[in-house]
């Protein structure tokens, strides 16, 4: 049975390992993108550092196979940002991203405006998925963006 949970430490190694194998898939295993985040090592510790981010964990059997976060982006504007959503393609197309998501943007609700997020165009599920769940898309990356070679951005205003 799949549960959606918080993220603990005993995540930081399957979840950087999953979040890897995708962004091998799908051709961002590069420098600007999140495969470069020193975050990556110990998610655990970057999203339980502030009160207004959090992870999230998909697992199955005490297995994990997927996640997201929340951080801040820019915080005098009241955005956030969805972080390495990333899931196992073993579970994609079984409705679990949509649970995740839900899960992350009730969070962002209580702490922000509006949520952002940075991808590939090489990710055309992705877009689709995000686009489906009121996501617009953007021209370009907001000022301060770190992710340099990512090619596709969304924002949502979270209460509308």
């Amino acid at each position: 049975m799949l549960q959606i949970r918080p993220i603990e430490r005993r995540d930081n190694a399957a979840i950087e390992r999953i979040v890897r194998e995708c962004l091998i898939e799908f051709g961002g295993n590069r420098e600007g993108l999140a495969w470069a985040d020193d975050s990556l090592h110990d998610l655990y510790t970057y999203y339980n550092s502030a009160e207004n981010r959090a992870y999230w964990i998909v697992e199955a059997d005490r297995q994990v196979l997927g996640g997201c976060g929340i951080a801040a982006f820019d915080e005098a504007q009241g955005i956030c940002e969805l972080q390495k959503m990333y899931l196992s393609s073993s579970i994609r197309g079984q409705g679990v991203a949509a649970q995740l998501l839900d899960q992350a943007l009730a969070f962002a609700k209580q702490h922000y405006r509006k949520c952002y997020l940075e991808t590939l165009l090489t990710m055309e599920a992705a877009s689709r998925f995000y686009t489906k769940h009121g996501f617009n898309r953007m021209d370009g990356p907001l000022a301060g963006s770190e992710h340099y070679a990512c090619d596709a951005w969304y924002i949502r205003d979270l209460h509308n």
